[in-house]
C-alpha cells in the first residue's frame, strides 16, 4: 500500500482496478467501487458549496450505510477531519466529546439534529450542517440537495493533504473515565490497514462482515467488500444471531470481526441449531478479553484450518499484537492464574513493558523497563500509533512519553508482561489494580481463577476505598441469569477456588451481580469502576465498607 497518501487515494485505485467488484452490500442497496469513488467525488463537491475544507472537523452521525462510507470518503478527499463518537455513550459524555473537538460542521440524521439543537451539541462553533433523511427543519442543507449541487459541477479541486494531515478525531469508549479524542493521521489509518492485510493475509475479492463499522473504512485499501448486518451497531451483544448467520450464508462472507459479546451470544445460537460457518477464513474479535469457552464454542462452526484470532490494541494503537485460537486453547488458555495472552506484536509495531507508576513520564530511557516476566505497563510506537490527543493536555501528558528524538511512545494503560516466547500477557488496567497492604491484585488473573467455576459467566474484582488499603471484592455474574442471587453453596464454592491461588486468598468478599455495566462499543469491556461503587454500596448497607471510605 506504499505510495498512497490517504485511503481515499487506495479507493481510486481500487475503482480503476476493480471498477465492477461490490465495495458495499446493504439490506438496500449494493454499491460498486468505482460507484462509490464517483459517488464520493459528487459528493466531495457538493460539501465544498457549502464552504467544508481541508482542516474542517466534521461530526458525522449517520448509521452504517452507503451514504455512510460516500460520506467519510468525500470527507477524507477533501482534508477534512472526521469527528466519529458512539452515540450509545451517554448524553453528558457526548456533548462534552462534541464540545471539545471544537467541529464547525455537522452531518446527520434528523434525530441527530434533534438532538443538536435540544442539547446544545456544538452550539458554540457549529457553523454548517447536513441532514440525510428528511428535510432539514434545523438549517443547513440536505444530503440530496448536496448531492444535485455536486452533479451539477465538472471540477472537484482538492488542496493536497500529507500523510501526517489529521484525518480524524475517533473517541476512545472511555470505559475506564472521560472519552478522548484520538488524532488519526492519514498515515495512521492507512498503516493500519496495511498492518491488518499483511498479518491476516487478507487477499483482495474478500467479503467483510462489518459489525463494527469504523472496520469498514479499511476494506477498500485490501480491495475487500464491505457486508453492513441488520443489527444495532450499539449494541453487539444483543444483536440476533440469524442477522449475523444470515449474510454470512447469502455472500459467502470470508472475514468477520465480531465483539466478544457478538461471538458469545452468535456461537450459543449456532451451535444449538447445528449451524456451520464455512465459508469463512479467520474471524477476529477485540475489545475484552475473549474467553476460551467463547472461542471454543465458535471455533467448532468454523472448517479444521479457520482460527478465531485475538488481536489487542486500543483506539490509539490498532493493531499491536494477535494470537489464534488454535494456540489458545491448546496451551495459553489453560493458565487462567496467568492472566490473558494476546500474542506477539505485529511486524512493524515496538513494545515494551515499563515499571508501574500512576506518575508522568516526560523522557523516554531504556531505565524504565522492567525485568523479563515481570509485571509492568505496557507501551507501543509505530506508524500506526496516534501521538496526541485533541485538547486534552492532561491526558498527553500521562499517556505519552518522548524520545530525545521527539518520536512519541504511547502507554497503553494496561498491565502485563512477555513470556519466555515473546508473547504479551495482560493482567488487567492499570487504574483497576487493587492493593491490598504490600500486595498488588491484578483484575484478569485473579478473574481468571474464579471464572473456572462451571456456574459462572464472569466475574470482576474491584478494590473499595483508596490504595494501599483497599478491600478486594469478587463480583459474580451467573450463566443462570434466573438464579443470578446465587446460593451459599455457590458462594463457598467460588471463594474456595480463590483460597486454593497465593494471588486471590486476599479475597473473601463476594456479591452476586445480575448483569455487569459494560461499554457501549463492544458490549464486553466490564466498567469496573461502576461496579466499584455498586459493591462499596453493597458494603456499606452492611456496614462493613464504610471504614474504607470511598474510592
Amino acid at each position: 500500500m506504499s505510495g498512497f497518501v490517504s485511503i481515499a487515494d487506495q479507493l481510486t485505485r481500487v475503482a480503476i482496478e476493480k471498477p465492477c467488484q461490490a465495495a458495499l452490500i446493504t439490506r438496500d442497496r449494493t454499491i460498486s467501487f468505482a460507484e462509490l469513488a464517483a459517488e464520493s467525488n459528487v459528493c466531495a463537491r457538493g460539501l465544498q458549496c457549502i464552504g467544508l475544507r481541508r482542516g474542517i472537523r466534521t461530526i458525522l452521525m449517520v448509521r452504517p450505510s452507503v451514504e455512510f462510507l460516500i460520506l467519510t470518503f468525500a470527507l477524507i478527499k477533501l482534508g477534512a477531519v472526521l469527528v466519529l463518537v458512539d452515540p450509545g455513550m451517554g448524553r453528558s459524555k457526548l456533548k462534552k466529546c462534541l464540545a471539545e473537538s471544537e467541529a464547525e460542521a455537522f452531518i446527520g440524521l434528523p434525530a441527530a439534529h434533534l438532538a443538536r439543537v435540544v442539547l446544545g451539541w456544538g452550539k458554540d462553533t457549529v457553523r454548517t450542517c447536513v441532514t440525510l433523511g428528511r428535510l432539514p427543519i434545523f438549517g443547513g442543507t440536505s444530503y440530496k440537495r448536496l448531492m444535485r449541487w455536486g452533479r451539477s459541477l465538472k471540477d472537484l479541486r482538492l488542496e493536497p493533504v500529507a500523510a501526517n494531515d489529521p484525518a480524524a478525531v475517533v473517541f476512545t469508549s472511555g470505559s475506564t473515565g472521560s472519552p478522548k479524542g484520538v488524532l488519526y493521521s492519514h498515515q495512521m489509518f492507512c498503516s493500519q490497514a496495511a498492518l491488518l492485510q499483511d498479518h491476516f493475509q487478507i487477499e483482495p475479492g474478500e467479503v467483510d462482515l462489518a459489525t463494527f463499522p469504523l472496520f469498514a473504512l479499511f476494506n477498500p485499501a485490501m480491495r475487500v467488500t464491505t457486508v453492513f448486518p441488520q443489527m444495532d451497531f450499539t449494541r453487539p451483544g444483543s444483536v440476533d444471531p440469524r442477522k449475523i448467520i444470515e449474510p454470512i450464508d447469502a455472500y459467502r462472507v470470508t472475514h468477520m470481526f465480531g465483539s466478544p459479546a457478538l461471538l458469545d451470544r452468535v456461537g450459543r445460537y449456532a451451535v444449538e441449531k447445528g449451524i456451520k460457518l464455512a465459508s469463512l477464513r479467520r474471524v477476529l474479535s477485540a475489545g475484552a478479553p475473549v474467553s476460551p469457552e467463547i472461542l471454543d464454542r465458535f471455533q467448532r462452526l468454523l472448517a479444521p484450518n479457520v482460527d478465531v484470532h485475538t488481536p489487542y490494541g486500543s483506539t490509539e494503537a490498532l493493531p499491536v499484537c494477535s494470537i489464534s485460537s488454535r494456540e489458545i486453547l491448546a496451551e495459553t488458555g489453560k493458565l487462567p492464574e496467568g492472566g490473558v495472552c494476546v500474542g506477539r506484536s505485529l511486524k512493524g509495531v515496538n513494545i515494551a513493558i515499563i515499571k508501574v507508576t500512576d506518575e508522568s513520564i516526560d523522557r523516554w530511557s531504556e531505565s524504565l523497563r522492567v525485568s523479563p516476566g515481570e509485571i509492568g505497563e505496557l507501551v507501543v510506537w509505530g506508524t500506526n500509533v496516534s501521538s496526541t490527543y485533541l485538547g486534552r493536555p492532561d491526558a498527553n501528558k500521562q499517556a505519552k512519553i518522548y524520545t530525545d528524538e521527539r518520536d512519541v511512545r504511547h502507554r497503553m494503560g494496561d498491565l502485563g508482561y512477555q513470556d519466555e516466547k515473546g508473547r504479551v500477557w495482560l493482567c488487567g488496567r492499570k487504574s483497576q489494580r487493587v492493593e491490598v497492604g504490600q500486595k498488588t491484585l491484578f483484575t484478569i488473573p485473579c478473574e481468571g481463577i474464579f471464572n473456572q467455576h462451571p456456574e459462572v459467566r464472569r466475574t470482576g474484582l474491584v478494590g473499595v476505598g483508596r490504595r494501599p488499603n483497599q478491600l478486594p471484592v469478587v463480583c459474580v455474574e451467573l450463566e443462570n441469569k434466573n438464579q443470578w442471587k446465587g446460593s451459599q453453596r455457590l458462594r463457598e464454592e467460588i471463594l474456595a477456588l480463590g483460597a486454593a491461588h497465593s494471588q486471590t486468598r486476599p479475597i473473601q468478599t463476594l456479591f452476586f451481580h445480575r448483569l455487569f455495566p459494560v461499554d457501549v462499543r463492544h458490549n464486553a469491556k466490564i466498567f469496573r469502576e461502576k461496579l466499584a461503587d455498586w459493591a462499596t454500596g453493597q458494603l456499606n448497607e452492611s456496614g462493613i465498607g464504610q471504614r474504607f471510605g470511598k474510592n
